[in-house]
């Protein structure tokens, strides 16, 4: 599968990526667990289908120690006892804040009570922003059907 655009060799994609792709780089560097970035980035390119950032976030997320056992099960979190109680309070804003399209009530205030009860303000400022990002992300991924299989761990850094 060929994707329909390559963004590397567009110049008007590189000028806006380039700041795009910046915000993911400060990410990283917030106050959000490294664990809980990756486990809330997989969930949401789940969610949306996105192929390349399931490949891109699992890659990253096993060579940052993750198991197997929490990976295969983030589809099923709420079945899973490898989670704690704040990565579910996480997963659970990413998935209310990425299908906001199929509950009316967008990010429920049950939810934000309990997201809050394990993160503090910069944390749930992160974790906002990651779920915006990524679901940002995939938009761009999934319109221009980028492929996915090839990414090696590190790659963007």
């Amino acid at each position: 599968m060929d994707a329909r655009l390559n963004y590397f060799t567009i110049p008007a994609a590189g000028k806006a990526l380039k700041y795009f792709m910046s915000a993911g780089k400060e990410l990283k560097d917030m106050p959000l667990p490294a664990a809980t970035q990756e486990l809330v980035a997989l969930r949401v390119s789940q969610i949306n289908g996105c192929a390349v950032c399931i490949d891109m976030h699992t890659k990253e997320a096993t060579a940052a120690g993750e198991t197997p056992v929490r990976l295969n099960l983030v589809a099923a979190w709420r079945e899973a006892t490898v989670f704690t109680e704040a990565e579910r309070a996480a997963l659970a804003l990413a998935e209310e804040g990425t299908r906001v399209a199929d509950a009316a009530h967008g990010v429920s205030d049950e939810t934000w009570a309990q997201a809050a009860t394990h993160y503090d303000q910069e944390q749930l400022t992160a974790l906002v922003i990651l779920v915006s990002f990524m679901n940002s992300v995939n938009r761009l991924n999934i319109i221009t059907q980028q492929p996915a299989g090839n990414y090696q761990a590190g790659q963007f850094h």
